[in-house]
């Protein structure tokens, strides 16, 4: 019998604030164009490979308020194909799943074989917004890190592969983008009285954020930091970073079709050269 494997976290120094100055950016819009279609083809051969090897991936977004999510999950999907891909927005719970164990909700969302599933935000709110808000108690959101990581780590052991997303900007960014919001009544929409507070607190949320990365960035689920100030860069780097952690092990290469449906399609198709 096979044992579990062992939860080893990378104790790796992943202070939030050591990427305010990391600002990378991308030139100009057909270097963008250009990159965007190469990873969005390579991560659409992926997801084939997974379906094909009946191969599962949960893909899981965090980031601060207006950082850029929801921008660079529309470009992660755009060219997949969505009866392969399950986008799940995930908000506070509702009433039905207050009751239950907070990570319930996520169990029931768990992508079948061969299926993608991303997440808006996730679980991780019981470290970060459940925390610094009061919703979970201190005993309660402490304990949190150790249920994540075995939650993760029965997934894993089963199979699944994790890519677990930070996209980070600095506090200025997010005040131009707010003010842009604001000013776009297109986008007003966007900016909530939560994000409001979230901002006054920004130095718990910083603390939160650290110790998130600090005590679930294991070796099996590792996190990665996305620089997010620039937009075009971001989302590049989010395709190029799934893709990059999806191909590890995995055979991308389509497998070859059986000769003889290949033969019997050629002569009833009236293709067959011979």
């Amino acid at each position: 019998m096979q044992s579990p494997s062992e939860i080893r976290l990378r104790q790796r120094n992943l202070d939030i604030r050591q990427f305010d100055d990391v600002q990378p950016q991308v030139d100009d819009k057909q270097t963008y164009k250009s990159q965007l279609k190469y990873w969005q083809t390579k991560l659409l051969h992926v997801q084939q490979a997974y379906y094909h090897s009946g191969k599962r991936a949960i893909i899981v977004f965090e980031g601060w308020d207006a950082a850029g999510k929801g921008g660079a999950i529309r470009k992660t999907t755009e060219k997949l194909d969505p009866r392969g891909c399950t986008v799940h927005p995930i908000g506070a719970p509702k009433p039905e799943n207050q009751e239950k164990h907070y990570l319930y909700r996520f169990y029931t969302k768990l992508p079948e074989a061969g299926c993608l599933a991303i997440f808006d935000r996730s679980y991780y709110g019981r470290v970060l917004v459940e925390r610094i808000e009061g919703f979970a108690q201190e005993h309660e959101w402490q304990r949190a890190f150790q249920e994540i990581n075995e939650f993760e780590r029965l997934l894993t052991d089963d199979g699944a592969r994790f890519v677990k997303l930070f996209l980070h900007i600095d506090k200025h960014e997010q005040l131009k983008r707010f003010a842009q919001r604001l000013n776009d009544p297109y986008k007003r929409w966007k900016l909530t009285m939560e994000d409001l507070r979230n901002r006054e607190k920004w130095p718990d949320y910083e603390n939160a954020i650290n110790d998130m990365l600090q005590y679930t960035d294991s070796e099996a689920s590792p996190w990665h930091v996305i620089a997010a100030h620039h937009k075009w860069h971001a989302r590049i780097d989010v395709i190029r970073t799934i893709v990059e952690t999806l191909s590890q092990g995995v055979v991308i290469e389509p497998p070859p079709m059986d000769p003889a449906i290949v033969q019997l399609a050629r002569q009833k198709l009236g293709l067959d050269t011979d």
